[in-house]
């Protein structure tokens, strides 16, 4: 996938995404570092499949989603913005630049920054592949083995209670 490579190679995202690294470093809850990141990734793909939405959702486009959603994190540990609105930002700054021939069309980077500012809330989640990234997000964190989850904030109905496909 050589888009979803050009987003990883470019320099804005690896500086994001060292930030977020070294800020969540010490972190017992949840980390958004590239673990995470894939595993939305492939939930979603794997969602997309089951719901025959490969066909309207290319594979490069689900991943960039997922590589994207939480690229604001950074913004929102040090300016309080919130990390799906800056998230939308930066993801954009990103696309727009990416190396020659690894372009996003703009429906696609607008496809995938409504994707991003939509991914905190699944009321928001107006479009499939919104809709796949939220799912994906919440299903990724296993709370149900967590040992901070007695002190986390993330309200219970969001929670992953339990293993689930």
């Amino acid at each position: 996938m050589p888009r979803v490579d050009a987003i990883w190679r470019h320099p804005v995202y690896q500086e994001q995404l060292k930030r977020i690294d070294e800020l969540e470093r010490d972190r017992a809850f949840c980390r958004h570092g590239l673990p995470h990141l894939l595993d939305v990734a492939r939930i979603m793909w794997i969602d997309a499949l089951e719901e025959g939405l490969a066909d309207e959702l290319p594979r490069d486009v689900v991943y960039a989603a997922a590589l994207l959603h939480d690229i604001g994190r950074a913004t929102q540990y040090e300016m309080e913005e919130p990390h799906d609105i800056a998230g939308v930002r930066i993801a954009r700054s990103i696309m727009g630049t990416v190396e020659d021939g690894c372009a996003f069309s703009p429906a696609e980077q607008d496809l995938i920054v409504g994707a991003i500012g939509a991914h905190r809330d699944g009321a928001d989640a107006a479009s499939p592949l919104a809709r796949l990234l939220y799912r994906a997000d919440k299903l990724s964190r296993p709370c149900f083995a967590c040992a901070a989850r007695p002190e986390c904030n993330w309200p219970e109905e969001q929670q992953n209670l339990a293993v689930r496909v």
